[in-house]
């Protein structure tokens, strides 16, 4: 038995690119770890983002620092209609978390929460990056990119690859290699585009292209439900 989880393989930043492994594999197994926890909940009823003592610590700090925690992600990801907004309105959440990690780059670590839902057909991925690098003029750097305003926000439409990993359940070697298309929307905090972004990404589980309609619907409905997305926090 074996069970194949996909993630992005890189971000826009050139530091998230140079360690988009290390983070991959670090969120895959947490991936893992909520599907197998939720697997036979999920066949019941959509699931909800967790809210452990750890999730309430990673709450308070972020609050403390005035910046958004995964839980809070994934509490706006994991809306009522996301398979609606998805044009799949009879599927429903098989796993939904949020997670706080952050990412190392010239001696500081720079938080990075961020929050997956996977139904039958997508998995939907929805970051903030706290560094101080804008937008503007990424498009030249990513592939078939194309400049879009979020709800009154720059943004960048462009393609990403994902990595596909297979997990052998029954404890043998686990496999990697190229998976399908990710489509991802990266998204500037506030108007004036002064550093730091989010990032909407979806993605298939049968590989085949998502829809970008799909997308913007997602960002135009989430982004603004985000504590502190009016005031680019």
């Amino acid at each position: 038995m074996s069970e194949e989880v996909a993630a992005p393989e890189k971000g826009p930043n050139p530091w998230a690119q140079a360690i988009a492994a290390l983070v991959v594999v670090g969120a895959l197994g947490g991936a893992l770890f909520v599907l197998q926890k939720n697997d036979a909940k999920a066949a019941d009823e959509p699931a909800v983002c967790s809210a452990s003592d750890a999730d309430k610590k990673a709450d308070a700090v972020a609050k403390a620092a005035h910046r958004v925690s995964g839980t809070q992600l994934c509490d706006a990801l994991n809306r009522a209609n996301l398979p609606t907004l998805l044009g799949t309105p009879g599927e429903h959440a098989k796993t939904a978390y949020g997670s706080d990690g952050s990412v190392g780059t010239g001696g500081k670590q720079i938080p990075t929460p961020e929050a997956t839902v996977q139904l039958d057909t997508y998995t939907v991925q929805l970051t903030r990056s706290y560094d101080r690098l804008p937008i503007g003029g990424m498009a030249d750097l990513l592939s078939e990119a194309q400049p879009k305003t979020i709800a009154g926000h720059p943004a960048v439409l462009y393609s990403t690859q994902t990595i596909a990993i297979r997990f052998n359940l029954g404890g043998g070697k686990s496999e990697s290699g190229p998976g399908g298309i990710a489509r991802a929307l990266v998204i500037a905090p506030d108007a004036k585009d002064r550093g730091g972004s989010y990032e909407l990404t979806i993605w298939r589980q049968d590989r085949m292209r998502p829809d970008d309609t799909a997308l913007l619907r997602i960002a135009q409905q989430v982004l603004p439900t985000i504590p502190g997305w009016a005031t680019g926090g």
